[in-house]
């Protein structure tokens, strides 16, 4: 009987301590939290079922995009492993989606972590996908880094149709990085290795974070954690611990400058427009159309087709900003192909010679010369920068010198007032627009870095080339030129013998020359006609051949 007692008791011992042992042990393996609250106040994680009305917290969606920064915990990488991670700190991006679980207050959650400013001197970075579980009741994230296979996992969904993602991935694909830079880097990358020979830990802590704004449709969430990395094969960690801090990038706010990034492009493409009418209307005639050069008006335009079809394909890779893209892509279309390409049309026109036995056959051929030669150029230039992506700003400056041959037109055949001073101004104004806000702006929607030093290299390129225009408006073509070096010149204001020579009317007038007046009255042609000055300037305003005889006419 005693023995059945004592036997008993054991077995309550047993019991007890197996109980206990193995509560102790699972809570042992509970994340960190708060100890402000009681039992009972843990006892709803066990008692209620619904996800969404669980104890006195209330669940946090962390689905979304985190940009923060990254850094060692000590001064630098000790790995000897992986010694490509020469930086000690830099930016990173966390795409994650959070999905409920069959465990209450436990989700799954997928994603991208991107390191920027992994590698010495490049812009580009390294990423490795994460899954895990967030046990939002404890606020807190644990993933570990995985392989991928060949099939579209859900994160690549939300990657799919993150604009944020989307329009990070054209940048970087336009204006920082070539396709062919970016595989190889990631064949080469530190982190194509490390998800084969690491067992890559991220532990974290989720907290909402206070907005000063009055948007409270949005939340915002902060993580903070720490990125171990115990190697497979048990030859030490492969990089030192990591520091990981991000907070979530509101969407509405992303949409809201790319929106307002198109409606900027629709309000200079209106006003370039608005210019090309002026100088159109400037230049009306035969004689001022012959003056302006073909080449300028061609390297305007295909600086406008560029970034219609930039902006078509941003639209179309972004569904949710299409509207928006599609509409600055429009109004880059209409500035190319109407305006840009009538004007140059006429240009061509003005300086082709003309001939009387000439069929509408060699007028067509000549015409699709011109139109090949120009769309040539237009997907050779593609060619270009696709091979020479690296020197992409080089390029852009040399592209956005389109004033050079107007310049050197107005020094070759002494121009006289070829452009409108209002068209040199706003165009040079609206054609810095775009470029200064993509590489200038600390805050533009693509994420490019800013880069101060170019912009004003090329803000000081372009006034440089305006300022010299508008100075050969008001001083002559070759103000700049020595007179030692420079060839004759004919004067319209040239010595004459009055006793033999017999000065009729002005034929442009029609009223009688003066020539007892000063000299800067009348001019006289090298074909020996008088005119009145003001009539004969304005008369090779619009043709420059004599009103008397139809002999060409040098320069004035």
């Amino acid at each position: 009987m005693g023995a059945t007692k004592n036997l008993i008791f054991l077995r309550i011992l047993f019991y007890l301590w197996l109980f206990f042992g193995g509560f102790c042990s699972v809570k042992g393996l509970r994340p960190l939290r708060e100890r402000s609250h009681s039992w009972s106040d843990e006892q709803w994680l066990f008692a209620k079922k619904n996800d969404n009305e669980l104890g006195p917290f209330s669940a946090w969606n962390i689905t979304g995009t985190y940009r923060g920064s990254w850094r060692f915990l000590h001064s630098k990488n000790s790995s000897s492993r992986f010694p490509d991670f020469q930086k000690s700190n830099g930016n990173s991006v966390l795409e994650l989606i959070s999905a409920p679980t069959k465990i209450t207050g436990v989700h799954y959650v997928q994603g991208v972590i991107i390191f920027h400013d992994v590698f010495d001197n490049e812009h580009g970075g390294a990423q490795i996908r994460v899954e895990g579980v967030y046990v939002w009741p404890f606020r807190q994230l644990r993933m570990v880094a995985y392989s991928k296979g060949g099939e579209l996992g859900q994160e690549d969904d939300y990657l799919l149709s993150n604009p944020y993602h989307l329009l990070g991935l054209f940048s970087s694909q336009v204006f920082q990085e070539s396709p062919r830079d970016k595989i190889w880097k990631r064949k080469h990358s530190p982190i194509y290795e490390m998800e084969k020979h690491c067992n890559v830990e991220i532990a974290a802590q989720v907290s909402r974070v206070s907005s000063s704004t009055t948007d409270v449709d949005h939340d915002h969430y902060h993580l903070e954690g720490l990125m171990e990395s115990p190697s497979v094969d048990d030859d030490g960690d492969c990089f030192s611990p990591m520091l990981l801090n991000a907070t979530s990038v509101n969407i509405e706010v992303y949409y809201n400058k790319a929106v307002n990034y198109t409606l900027m492009v629709t309000f200079v493409s209106f006003l370039q427009v608005l210019l090309l009418i002026r100088q159109m209307e400037y230049s009306n005639t035969q004689s001022g159309a012959s003056k302006v050069s073909i080449l300028m008006i061609g390297q305007q335009g295909i600086i406008d087709s560029y970034l219609c079809l930039l902006h078509l394909t941003a639209g179309i890779l972004v569904e949710s900003l299409f509207n928006a893209f599609a509409t600055a892509a429009f109004f880059k279309f209409v500035v190319f192909s109407i305006f840009e390409m009538r004007y140059l049309l006429a240009i061509w026109k003005a300086n082709r010679p003309m001939s009387s036995g000439e069929g509408w056959e060699a007028m067509r051929r000549e015409l699709s010369i011109l139109y090949s030669r120009f769309y040539g150029i237009l997907l050779g230039g593609i060619l270009v920068m696709y091979e020479f992506h690296k020197f992409l700003r080089p390029l852009l400056l040399l592209l956005h010198s389109f004033w050079i041959p107007q310049v050197v037109t107005n020094v070759i055949r002494d121009l006289r007032k070829p452009l409108h001073p209002h068209y040199i101004l706003g165009m040079t104004i609206t054609r810095l627009a775009i470029p200064l806000y993509v590489f200038g702006c600390p805050h533009n929607f693509m994420r490019i870095e800013p880069d101060k030093n170019w912009c004003i290299c090329l803000g000081i390129f372009m006034a440089f080339q305006a300022s010299i225009l508008l100075l050969q408006h008001y001083l002559g073509s070759r103000w700049f030129i020595p007179r030692q070096i420079l060839p004759e010149k004919y004067s319209y204001y040239r010595r004459f013998n009055q006793d033999a020579v017999r000065v009729s009317d002005c034929v442009i007038c029609m009223t009688a020359i003066d020539l007892t007046q000063r000299a800067n009255h009348w001019m006289v042609t090298p074909c020996d006609h008088f005119f009145h000055s003001g009539c004969l300037q304005r008369w090779m305003d619009i043709k420059m051949e004599c009103p008397t005889c139809r002999r060409p006419l040098p320069p004035a």
